[in-house]
């Protein structure tokens, strides 16, 4: 596995830099096509794709965090890196993001799986091969829930899933965040949140009063929006962590021992250990989202998934031996 030699020690300075570092996604000789997909009646969800010269070597299918986008910094990066590799980059957008929030009926939450799984089905439609799925922080909830609530149905669609800097458990990454030396980020959490929860149409300020935290956020609007109840029993039947037994693709979670959203506990966790399938790849070095190395590789997290999956890429999968 490429060996990360982090810039930075400190957590924090590593999730600035990840966030603010100047990254190219390819654009310039792999056009970007935008493309919407109708999921749901009253729900229109945003796809952008880039296709590298003849034939794909496979289709990676990216999700991005909370509050993201397919301009974050690591989705561009990341298609760069595939398209190099010969992999077509698709940046999934959850609903209501990427300028689509008056295109969604309702809204995105940490285990909303059902957009993703038409996307998928529609592109497998189209010829496209089964997708490696990588899903950054929230994403990463999300590809993991869809795996296991797949299970052996998640092969004809999914060759792989990676997971970077993922809140596996909700709940315990919630309170992280609300602890003191997370307070500026979860303050833009929170301003972004309102805003694009404004931008739907659905909501005004005055909803958002004595709403200061992510988790209060949760508690009233994103839970009863789903028929969830509260923020408790939200994060307690969406978390990914409950889903990880029933995986029956291969799985590389990559995760920074000092991420400051995401408690490392978690990956001790039995869930975790107990699935022959999952790969923990731990870095002490990081933060949340961060990974930034030295040179060469100064994308690491990019570097080590694009080597994991060519590697399983050079391996038949069990699909693959079915139409023999």
């Amino acid at each position: 596995m490429v060996y990360f030699d982090p810039l930075f020690r400190n957590p924090h300075w590593q999730a600035v830099a990840g966030h603010l570092w100047k990254r190219d996604g390819g654009e310039a000789r792999f056009p970007i096509e935008r493309r919407l997909f109708q999921t749901e009646p009253d729900v229109q969800v945003l796809v952008e794709s880039q296709r590298p010269g003849g034939t794909a070597a496979g289709e990676i299918v990216m999700v991005h965090g909370l509050e993201g986008s397919g301009e974050a910094g690591y989705m561009r990066s990341l298609s760069a890196a595939a398209l190099g590799a010969g992999f077509a980059a698709h940046r999934f957008h959850m609903r209501t993001c990427g300028g689509t929030e008056r295109l969604c009926g309702t809204l995105y939450h940490a285990g909303l799986t059902s957009d993703l799984l038409a996307v998928l089905r529609q592109l497998r439609s189209e010829g496209c091969a089964p997708a490696f799925l990588v899903g950054f922080s929230l994403g990463g909830n999300v590809v993991l829930k869809l795996a296991g609530e797949m299970g052996e149905s998640a092969r004809p669609l999914v060759r792989g899933v990676c997971a970077v800097s993922t809140p596996l458990d909700l709940a315990a990454c919630a309170r992280r965040i609300a602890e003191p030396a997370n307070r500026l980020y979860e303050r833009r959490f929170v301003r972004r949140m309102r805003a694009r929860l404004c931008a739907t149409g659905r909501y005004q300020k005055r909803n958002f009063r004595g709403l200061r935290s992510v988790m209060d956020i949760d508690d009233r609007i994103t839970a009863p929006s789903f028929g969830l109840g509260d923020a408790a029993n939200y994060y307690g039947t969406q978390s990914a962590i409950r889903y990880l037994d029933g995986i029956r693709v291969p799985v590389l979670l990559i995760q920074a021992k000092d991420d400051t959203f995401v408690p490392f506990e978690i990956f001790a966790a039995g869930a975790v250990r107990a699935n022959p399938r999952i790969e923990v790849l731990a870095t002490e070095h990081g933060g949340h989202l961060g990974f930034i190395g030295r040179r060469p590789h100064r994308f690491w997290a990019d570097d080590a998934i694009m080597e994991w999956i060519i590697g399983q890429s050079a391996t038949k999968s069990p699909s693959d031996s079915s139409r023999l």
